[in-house]
């Protein structure tokens, strides 16, 4: 009997994912006949509440393709801590090969700024607001992992305060006095 509302549960949350088709590419197989054609899906998937993922696969047909990358998708999902359910808590780099990625936090209102793959992450993850800058190559795989290397370094107030055995609050006191810090000393060196 317990595995019943199990298999409802499970059937639920999948059905609350939030799936986006990032590229979709035709490769081929060269074969004693000729050439076999096949295409490669590249998926990313998310809740919308801090949980995101992403599959590439390939298959004869589009279809397949795509329902086999979203399964991967769905197994390989990270959970990244948002400030405010909304945005990240801290600016942070990422890098695979020759693509780099730079997002920033940023304040209500700002919106996406991200164009192409990063974009589909994003809302998947369910940010509204970010700013994100992408250098270097610009294949939309290498885009993915490194998007997904930088928000794998995402940590939270709560994250950073238990590793080092303080208080949430004195680490959020500790970054409010050192912005004040840093704006008091372009005040004086403008004068």
């Amino acid at each position: 009997m317990a595995r019943a509302p199990e298999k409802k549960r499970e059937e639920r949350e999948e059905s609350e994912l939030i799936e986006r088709l990032v590229g979709i590419n035709r490769v081929a197989k060269v074969v004693k006949g000729g050439r076999r054609f096949g295409f490669a899906a590249l998926v990313v998937v998310g809740d919308g509440r801090g949980r995101v993922g992403f599959g590439s696969s390939k298959a004869r047909e589009v279809p397949d393709a795509i329902k086999k990358a979203t399964e991967q998708a769905k197994r390989h999902m990270i959970r990244v801590p948002l400030r405010e359910a909304r945005t990240l808590h801290h600016d942070v780099h990422g890098h695979d090969g020759a693509g780099r990625v730079f997002l920033r936090s940023a304040v209500p209102g700002t919106g996406i700024i991200a164009g192409g793959p990063l974009r589909a992450i994003f809302e998947a993850l369910g940010i509204q607001d970010v700013v994100a800058k992408v250098q270097g190559s610009n294949n939309p795989y290498s885009m993915v992992n490194a998007t997904f290397d930088a928000l794998k370094h995402v940590q939270s107030p709560r994250q950073v305060a238990a590793r080092r055995g303080k208080k949430v609050g004195d680490i959020i006191v500790n970054r409010e006095t050192a912005k004040a810090g840093e704006a008091a000393a372009v005040v004086g060196e403008e004068e």
